[in-house]
């Protein structure tokens, strides 16, 4: 290994970076976790993360063991917090860098020392190693707070969705259940959607029409100071 030419002489401590990635089945929010493969806590769930390497941002690193643990690519995803609790990992002191990740579910597999991946509901997660359920909570609320600010949700949904799809999304990151007419209106008068001249049929056996999200028109009235006030 290289001498460093100039170093720390007192104890300092390790990064990690920690990745909570949230999917949406269509009706309820879900997080994705795996198996540690590893001690400690050989054999719980946790959230996908790993040590940050010497040559590589926390950006890179959360990108990289996303990709190593569950084999998803491309994920849009937001720094959120630091943790840094001294007894939060057995093995040393050890500060995380958090970040959520939001994707359109799919399959998923297990590497690196991850035994295996799994998608779970938020309201039916198993008990997490480390101090894993404190990140999750944080993330939750980080989330239902920036989707007032900016169009994270539409990262969450297919390219052509229709308005019950959009409501419902919003329903399960936000915890609370919309009067469905209020809803339409108002997502139709704030002007991010650009309906389209296509419909589809669903389950129920009705027609719904579709719409697709309006990237320019969100930005310029972020610009305004917009807000998306329900």
């Amino acid at each position: 290994m290289e001498e460093l030419q100039y170093h720390y002489k007192y104890p300092h401590p390790a990064v990690t970076t920690d990745c909570v990635i949230f999917g949406f089945d269509g009706d309820k929010l879900n997080v994705l976790l795996v198996e540690r493969g590893i001690e400690p806590f050989k054999g719980c769930w946790a959230l996908p993360g790993g040590f940050l390497g010497m040559k590589e941002t926390a950006e890179e690193c959360a990108a990289r063991e996303l990709r190593e643990e569950t084999g998803l690519k491309d994920a849009y995803m937001q720094q959120f917090h630091t943790f840094s609790s001294i007894n939060r990992d057995p093995r040393e002191r050890v500060i995380t860098i958090a970040f959520y990740a939001l994707v359109r579910i799919q399959e998923v597999i297990g590497g690196d020392d991850a035994a295996q991946a799994q998608w779970f509901p938020l309201d039916a997660t198993p008990e997490l190693a480390f101090d894993h359920e404190e990140i999750l909570e944080a993330a939750k609320q980080t989330l239902r707070e920036q989707i007032h600010f900016e169009p994270v949700g539409f990262e969450l949904l297919p390219e052509k969705f229709s308005m019950k799809q959009l409501q419902q999304l919003y329903e399960a990151i936000l915890g609370v259940k919309f009067d469905r007419r209020n809803f339409y209106n108002k997502m139709l008068h704030i002007g991010v959607l650009t309906p389209l001249n296509e419909t589809e049929w669903f389950s129920n056996r009705k027609e719904s029409f579709l719409y697709k999200f309006n990237p320019e028109k969100y930005e310029e009235m972020k610009r305004k100071g917009f807000k998306l006030e329900f």
